[in-house]
């Protein structure tokens, strides 16, 4: 593992940029009636889950950045459903979905053992005070 210097180093912030890929694909496919609906959402929800991990790492501090990573992870639940209802409603296919939710998957055990680290270094820390 390398160096962390800003927060586009982190494998989180990095996957999270790749989910908003697969959103903006994925929403491609869904009808236009759509598009101030679940589109607009499943869209903001994805720019929300690097969003939040960057403004999270340049908090300053540790409580901060678990706040928001827990934020992101809020996102991903969201993105999940709407990806859910997406293909229920006949909107997409649920094969075209597959790579948005597998990378839904990935970013939270990512974001999940990031959030557990960060809260075992800060206990950690206060417990040698």
């Amino acid at each position: 593992m390398g160096e962390v210097r800003s927060h586009h180093d982190l494998i989180a912030w990095q996957r999270g940029m790749d989910l908003v890929k697969a959103i903006y694909a994925f929403t491609k496919l869904m009808p236009d009636s759509e598009r101030f609906g679940l589109i607009s959402q499943l869209r903001r929800a994805s720019v929300s889950v690097p969003s939040n991990i960057a403004e999270g790492y340049g908090r300053g501090t540790t409580k901060d950045y678990i706040r928001f990573l827990r934020a992101a992870r809020g996102s991903l639940y969201e993105i999940d459903t709407q990806l859910i209802l997406s293909v229920k409603l006949g909107f997409a296919p649920a094969d075209a979905a597959q790579p948005a939710t597998d990378l839904v998957n990935e970013c939270s055990r990512i974001l999940v053992a990031l959030i557990r680290s960060l809260e075992e270094h800060s206990t950690s820390k206060r417990e040698r005070v």
